[in-house]
């Protein structure tokens, strides 16, 4: 049996996270090659990638399990690891899918300065992460296709301006088909997408239920800071929790709970509401910027120190083929922890669609 005293607990600053040890079985990550033609991202499954994230009952990062104290199950079946990796600096390839419609408007400059801090936090100059930028409103943009320059990713943030409706699922699909690929995608660099918007859609051509899909066979992994405004009722909620949790990720609410540790909430009344921080004052935006950091760094940490685990699908010979196969991630002698990852994945390729590199 395993110790809960052996696990490292790591806390919630991101600083501190950096400083984890990595855990064994790594590989080195492979030398960085000139990015190919644009294509559409294609997968057929031989190897299925599982970034993972434990945390225990307070939500901190337990920080040093090893590949032993995992389980992975196949539509129930057990899995030999082929891969494991605790390494802070897996190479990675991030999208940045930026809301500009009209609810973005109130908070934008502070949004703005959270999406460069995001921007800087998880492409740091380092050849073995790239990203890129999309931005959506009445349509979807590819504004930076794949680059290892972030700098090129903040410049094209600080023009941005919003206005008009949000088209977030064709955002989605062109992250995951109309962009330049980097050579060793999904496995290394394993791919990334960062939704920093509210979730609601009003002028895309996709849908929700094909997106999702796409992401999955695409095997990216969703994260999101939501834009919503603290005491407004946001019908879309539930699409970024799907679009997150589906794919292993979470969404940061940043103005959810702006007010939640301020002394005289709903006992402080003026013209402006009952608010102990009223809007339009010092307090209030060092509140908002603060909550959105606060946010911006719960994302950098979670994403690169996070377990990756790989393995092959055995699969029972006398099973009737699945369109889709379900998984998951136990950590057998910890039961009290909680394990976010991918809960599927999807055997087959895109159907029709044109191979990627690689034959992928």
């Amino acid at each position: 049996m395993i110790s809960i005293s052996r696990f490292a607990i790591a806390g919630p600053l991101f600083g501190l996270l950096l400083c984890l040890p990595a855990g064994t079985q790594q590989t080195q990550p492979p030398q960085p090659a000139q990015l190919p033609p644009a294509a559409r991202i294609t997968v057929s499954v031989n190897e299925v990638i599982v970034p993972v994230t434990v945390t225990d009952y307070k939500g901190r990062f337990v920080s040093n399990l090893v590949a032993g104290d995992f389980r992975v199950l196949d539509e129930g079946r057990p899995q030999r690891i082929s891969f494991f990796s605790h390494d802070q600096k897996q190479p990675m390839v991030v999208g940045f899918l930026v809301d500009l419609s009209n609810t973005s408007k109130t908070h934008w400059t502070t949004y703005q300065d959270a999406i460069k801090e995001l921007i800087w936090g998880l492409l740091p100059g380092d050849k073995r992460y790239t990203g890129y930028l999309i931005s959506y409103s009445n349509d979807a943009e590819v504004v930076v296709n794949t680059t290892l320059e972030g700098d090129k990713l903040t410049d094209a943030v600080g023009k941005m301006k919003p206005g008009g409706g949000a088209a977030l699922y064709d955002a989605i699909y062109k992250a995951c088909s109309k962009r330049e690929l980097v050579e060793g995608e999904p496995y290394q660099p394993r791919r990334v997408i960062v939704i920093v918007g509210d979730g609601h859609d009003t002028a895309s051509h996709k849908t929700f239920n094909e997106v999702l899909e796409l992401a999955q066979r695409s095997m990216v992994s969703i994260y999101a800071v939501s834009t919503q405004a603290f005491g407004f009722n946001n019908e879309f909620k539930d699409i970024l929790e799907r679009l997150t949790t589906e794919t292993g990720g979470h969404v940061e609410y940043p103005l959810d709970s702006l007010y939640k540790d301020v002394s005289g909430y709903l006992s402080t009344p003026s013209d402006e509401g009952n608010y102990a921080l009223k809007v339009g004052t010092g307090g209030y935006a060092a509140e908002i910027s603060a909550s959105i950091i606060k946010a911006v760094g719960g994302i950098q940490g979670e994403v690169t120190t996070q377990y990756v685990l790989r393995y092959n699908p055995d699969v029972d010979p006398e099973a009737k083929p699945k369109l889709m196969r379900r998984i998951r991630v136990e950590v057998p002698d910890l039961p009290g922890v909680k394990i976010r990852a991918r809960g599927y994945y999807y055997p087959n390729a895109v159907p029709g669609a044109p191979a990627g590199p690689n034959g992928q």
